[in-house]
């Protein structure tokens, strides 16, 4: 999954597996500068 934000512009790649370690997707939301909320509202 390539997620794109508007203001200011990141893209990321999320990979896309059943699961993910719940260290890993907070590692990518917060390298994206996002709350966990933010990142939801997105998907």
């Amino acid at each position: 999954m390539i997620m794109v934000r508007e203001e200011p512009k990141t893209r990321v790649s999320v990979p896309e597996h059943k699961e993910l370690d719940r260290g890993t997707l907070r590692a990518i939301i917060r390298q994206i500068d996002l709350s966990v909320d933010e990142f939801l509202e997105l998907l």
